[in-house]
């Protein structure tokens, strides 16, 4: 897609702040971090928000899944995290390429909001 944010950052286009790439997924520190550590995982292949995945995309998200976790030990976030995925404008989801947080490094609040 060539007017979204996340695929330009891909790509190399914007800057971000790389926490880790491989062939299928990059993540980098959200630029607006609501927790001490605020990682986007994405897929670098472009889906819109998670409606947007079919079942034959289910391998990329499991693996996604897994990138997150390993992210989160890569982060030191031993004693728990959070990830959040936003899907569509009643969730707020501010960037159309579906994405999830990675959140923790402190006592994050019970209340989602």
């Amino acid at each position: 897609m060539d007017d979204c944010l996340f695929c330009k950052i891909i790509k190399g286009e914007i800057p971000s702040a790389k926490v880790y790439e491989d062939d299928k997924v990059y993540a980098f520190r959200d630029i607006n971090p609501q927790a001490k550590v605020h990682v986007l995982v994405v897929p670098k292949a472009h889906f819109s928000d998670l409606c947007d995945i079919t079942a034959k995309d289910t391998g990329l998200t499991g693996y996604l899944f897994k990138k997150c976790a390993d992210i989160a030990a890569s982060e030191g976030l031993t004693n728990g995290f959070r990830i959040i995925s936003n899907c569509g404008a009643d969730a707020c989801q501010s960037v159309k390429h579906f994405h999830v947080h990675v959140l923790g490094g402190e006592q994050l609040s019970d209340k989602m909001g």
